[in-house]
């Protein structure tokens, strides 16, 4: 069996990571670990998905991006 692991960095202003974050802990987060790292305004929102399979990786990567641009997009037009 093998397995595979993903990291997904989005940089950005704090306020923005915290909500993305927000966006995204719903959604399965028995399939990925995500915590907001940096100091100040400027952060790093860190995505990492581990799986024993890579079609399942993918699938949750896939996922994630998807819910992080939905997101980003709704939250940029109302700024």
């Amino acid at each position: 069996m093998s397995n595979s692991e993903a990291e997904i960095v989005w940089t950005g202003r704090r306020s923005l990571a915290e909500s993305l974050l927000s966006a995204i802990l719903p959604d399965d987060p028995e399939d990925f670990d995500a915590h907001i790292d940096g100091e100040g305004e400027i952060v790093d929102l860190i995505i990492r998905v581990k799986s024993s399979n890579l079609g399942h990786s993918r699938n949750t990567v896939d996922d994630i991006l998807s819910c992080l641009s939905v997101a980003e997009s709704g939250l940029r037009a109302v700024e």
